[in-house]
C-alpha cells in the first residue's frame, strides 16, 4: 500500500522510515467499506469518541481527587464547587459512562441483529465482549470513588459475591478489600484499577479494530462484498456520515450534561459513606441492572453469581450457538421476531433490577432470567436448524441500485 506523495518534506522523511502516514491513508481513507452501511454502523465510532472523552476527563479529575476515605467525598465536592469548570468535567465523566454503555449496547444489539458475530468475524465479536466486561469492571470501580452511601454499600455487596466461590471465595474478597472490610485500602485499589483499566480497554479496542479490518465490516444484507462495485472508500463517504451521527450524539450528550446532569445518579450517593447506616435499596448504575436482576432471580448465592457472569460470557459463544448460515435478520423473519422479544426481555430485566426483590418483581425477574438463557441456549440454535430464510440478493449492489442489477441467490453464507 502506498500513500499519495506528500508535499511536506518532513512527512515524507518520517513516512519513509516509519510508514505511519501510509498506514493512516490506507486504513482511514482508502479502506474499502460496503456501500450500504446504515447509521446503525455509527455506534462503533461513537464508542471510540466517548472512550477518548472518558480518558481525558478522567485524567483531569484524578489530578484533584483524593483517594482516602476521610477526604474522597470532600474532594469530589471541591471539584464541583472550587475547581475551575470542575462541575463540567465531572458531569462529562459521570454522564459519559452512561453514554458509553448506551452506544456499546446499541452496537452489540446491532451486531446480534445483523449477524456480525458469524464467520469470519468470531474473534472480532469475542474481543467486543471482552471490552464490555472491562467496561463493567471500570464503571463499577469508578462508582465507588465518590465514596457516597451507594458507593460504599455497592462495593460491599458486589465484592461479597465472590465469597460464594468454594475454597477461594473468602481470600479473593479479602484481597479485593485489602483487609477485612471495605475501607481505605479498598478505595485505593479501586482508584488505581479504575485509572489503569481504560488504557487496557484502549489496547483491546486496537485488537478489535485490527480484527475488523482483516475481513471488513459486515453490512445490513449480511453478504460479503464481491468486488469494487460493492464497496466505496471510507473517506469521505463514511467520515461525513460518522461526523453527522457524532453531531447528533453530542447534542444528546450535552442535553444531559447541561440540563439533567444527575438524571442517571442515585440520590443516596450524595450522602457521605456511613458503614453504620444501610440504604433502603442498594442498586448499581442502570447499565448493570439487567445482570443484577439475573443475580437476584436465583435464591442460591453461588448459582446466582454463576448465572450473572455466565449471562455475559455466554455472548462469546454466540457465533457457535447460532447455526444459521444466513447472517442478517433482514432475511430471517422468525429470528427477527425473537430478537425483538429478547430486546424487550433485557429491558424488563433492567426494570426489575431497579426495584426491590419482593412481590411480583421476583416472579417476573425469574421468568425474564429464564427466557434470557432459553433464547441464547435453545431458541437461537433451533432457529438455525428449523427456520427457512428468504433468498439473499446476488450482491450488495442489487438492493442498492435496483432489483434488475442481479438475480437473487440461494440463502447461504459464503465461506472460502
Amino acid at each position: 500500500m502506498s500513500a499519495p506523495q506528500s508535499q511536506n518534506a518532513l512527512i515524507r522523511w518520517i513516512d519513509h522510515r516509519m510508514p505511519i502516514f501510509t498506514f493512516m491513508h490506507h486504513e482511514l481513507h482508502e479502506y474499502p467499506a460496503p456501500k450500504n452501511l446504515s447509521y446503525w454502523w455509527n455506534f462503533g465510532s461513537l464508542a471510540g469518541i466517548v472512550l477518548v472523552i472518558m480518558i481525558v476527563t478522567g485524567i483531569w479529575l484524578a489530578m484533584h481527587y483524593t483517594p482516602h476515605v476521610d477526604y474522597a467525598f470532600q474532594s469530589v465536592e471541591r471539584i464541583m464547587r472550587d475547581v475551575n469548570y470542575g462541575w463540567l468535567i465531572r458531569y462529562l465523566h459521570m454522564n459519559g459512562a452512561s453514554m458509553f454503555f448506551l452506544v456499546v449496547y446499541i452496537h452489540l444489539f446491532r451486531g446480534m441483529y445483523y449477524g456480525s458475530y458469524k464467520y469470519p468475524r468470531e474473534l472480532l465479536w469475542i474481543l467486543g465482549v471482552v471490552i464490555l466486561l472491562l467496561m463493567m469492571a471500570t464503571a463499577f470501580m469508578g462508582y465507588v470513588l465518590p465514596w457516597g452511601q451507594m458507593s460504599f454499600w455497592g462495593a460491599t455487596v458486589i465484592t461479597n459475591l465472590f465469597s460464594a466461590i468454594p475454597l477461594f471465595g473468602d481470600p479473593i474478597v479479602t484481597w479485593l478489600w485489602g483487609g477485612f472490610s471495605v475501607d481505605n485500602a479498598t478505595l485505593n485499589r479501586f482508584f488505581s484499577l479504575h485509572y489503569l483499566l481504560p488504557f487496557l480497554i484502549v489496547g483491546v479496542v486496537f485488537l478489535h479494530l485490527w480484527a475488523l479490518h482483516r475481513f471488513g465490516s459486515n453490512n445490513p444484507i449480511g453478504i460479503d462484498t464481491k468486488g469494487p462495485q460493492d464497496s466505496i472508500p471510507f473517506h469521505p463517504y463514511y467520515t461525513i456520515k460518522d461526523a453527522f451521527g457524532t453531531g447528533v450524539f453530542l447534542l444528546v450528550f450535552a442535553g444531559f450534561v447541561f440540563f439533567a446532569p444527575n438524571f442517571f445518579g442515585e440520590p443516596d450517593n450524595y450522602i457521605p459513606a456511613n458503614p453504620l447506616v444501610t440504604p433502603a435499596h442498594i442498586v448499581p448504575e442502570w447499565y448493570l441492572l439487567p445482570f443484577y436482576a439475573i443475580l437476584r432471580a436465583i435464591p442460591d448465592k453461588l448459582t446466582g453469581v454463576i448465572a450473572m457472569f455466565g449471562s455475559i460470557l455466554l455472548l462469546m459463544a454466540l457465533p457457535w450457538l447460532d447455526t444459521s448460515r444466513v447472517r442478517s435478520a433482514t432475511y430471517r423473519p422468525i429470528y427477527k421476531q425473537f430478537f425483538w422479544v429478547f430486546v424487550v426481555d433485557c429491558l424488563v430485566l433492567g426494570y426489575i433490577g431497579a426495584n426491590p426483590p419482593e412481590g411480583w418483581f421476583i416472579v417476573i425477574g425469574r421468568i425474564a432470567t429464564a427466557y434470557y438463557f432459553i433464547h441464547l441456549l435453545i431458541i437461537i440454535p433451533l432457529l438455525g436448524k428449523l427456520e427457512r430464510p428468504l433468498e439473499l440478493p446476488a450482491s450488495i449492489s442489487t438492493p442498492v441500485i435496483g432489483s434488475g442489477a442481479a438475480q437473487p441467490q440461494a440463502a447461504r453464507m459464503e465461506k472460502p
